[in-house]
């Protein structure tokens, strides 16, 4: 089992005076940073602050260290080293793929979306219309938000190029099967792009074995700093026009990458590496695993631990008939993500549950095409209750108190 209180020693967040007695249930938003990342991104600024990839000593190192992220991330995440890049943002990411796809695709060609989505895998994509390309809607069902794969089966032909869904919606919380639906979009011959954002917190993902062709996910919900971080299979990357500066076209990490690295930032990645490491070594992986058989050990103890604190909330909500839970009602195949539809705004509930020490929002997050295809009136919006490995059983407690007392 996850040693909560070694892993919650990780994060300088939980030994903050300011924080104490708080309870962080927003983390689908982003997570506290763990002190690996930390301690990378001070060292980068007070000794690494040089342009990169120079000759001279600081420099060599600041370089180095951008590429110890790429190499130990992509490894773990089961790509090559150069099929993973650095961005922003996952939403900035996702506009400058959608743009290649633009200028790669042709009118009347088509691209599947769901409406279950982060409006950062859709939007960009949707707008693709304005040039001829034939949007394609993946529906959930609005009763259960859940993506039915045999409804995507029916809307693929020899014109779609592209199917996007995300691995887990960060509302509806359910975990899809991302194999099964790459390997329905590839017999159709169309290409695959996964959300991972609300999936990659809880346990980062072996893209090489889950199969999709392009896979995203926001470090800074992965107890890192501020960067998208996007893996794109080879056979993809090098057949989509280059995006950047012209002598970048050749290598394979930058071509999507039109502005310059934020190099702190990439460089402070690294310390996610070093979490999940650390983790591992503590919690007695194999001797002489590798970067992705680690980095699955320590999933799967992230899962195990999720899943045992989902429960108890999952229990209590169900007893409750003032409140509509979105998503699945079991703890195995959903994401510790609650969006829970009230009869009243949402917003002003969550503002009564921080007079509880209990941090949450409250509102669409930027799902509002799922929320209303299940029928959450807009000016309600969702109370959303997101949670990640490191919280405790007593924070648990601490919400449950917190929801009897004010709902």
């Amino acid at each position: 089992m996850l040693d909560t209180e070694f892993v919650r020693a990780q994060f300088p967040a939980f030994s903050a005076p300011e924080l104490q007695g708080q309870a962080f249930f927003e983390n689908a938003g982003g997570s506290y940073t763990c002190a690996q990342v930390i301690d990378r991104l001070t060292r980068y600024y007070h000794t690494r602050k040089v342009q990169p990839y120079a000759p001279y000593e600081a420099s060599r190192r600041a370089g180095e260290e951008m590429d110890e992220a790429r190499t130990r991330l992509a490894a773990m995440m089961g790509i090559d080293t150069d099929e993973l890049s650095f961005g922003p943002s996952t939403t900035q990411n996702t506009y400058v793929l959608a743009q290649a796809f633009r200028q790669w695709m042709s009118p009347g060609e088509a691209i599947v979306v769901t409406n279950q989505d982060h409006e950062a895998n859709t939007g960009p994509w949707r707008r693709l219309a304005q040039d001829g390309i034939e949007i394609r809607e993946w529906r959930i069902d609005p009763t259960t938000g859940h993506l039915n794969p045999e409804d995507l089966a029916n809307l693929l032909d020899d014109k779609v190029r592209l199917v996007c869904f995300p691995h887990a919606s960060n509302v509806v919380g359910e975990i899809n099967p991302v194999t099964e639906i790459a390997a329905i979009a590839h017999a159709a011959g169309a290409f695959v792009c996964v959300d991972g954002v609300s999936y990659a917190p809880h346990g980062l993902p072996d893209v090489g074995a889950l199969g999709p062709d392009i896979y995203l996910f926001s470090a800074y919900k992965t107890y890192g700093p501020h960067q998208g971080i996007m893996a794109i299979r080879r056979a993809l990357g090098e057949l989509l026009p280059n995006q950047a500066h012209h002598f970048n076209g050749d290598t394979l990490y930058k071509r999507f990458t039109p502005a310059g690295p934020d190099h702190a930032q990439v460089a402070a990645c690294a310390g996610i590496a070093d979490y999940i490491d650390t983790l591992a070594a503590h919690h007695g992986a194999p001797d002489g695993a590798g970067p992705a058989e680690r980095s699955a050990f320590v999933h799967d103890l992230m899962r195990t631990r999720e899943t045992q604190a989902l429960k108890p909330l999952l229990d209590r909500l169900s007893a409750r008939n003032d409140v509509r839970l979105i998503g699945p009602s079991t703890a195995e195949n959903r994401a510790p993500t609650l969006a829970l539809a009230l009869n009243r705004p949402a917003l002003p509930v969550a503002t009564a549950l921080a007079e509880h020490g209990i941090m949450a929002g409250g509102g669409d997050f930027y799902a509002g095409r799922a929320l209303g295809a299940l029928g959450v009136a807009e000016e309600h919006g969702v109370l959303r209750l997101s949670f990640t490995h490191y919280t405790s059983d007593a924070e648990i407690t601490q919400l449950l108190e917190a929801l009897d007392a004010v709902l």
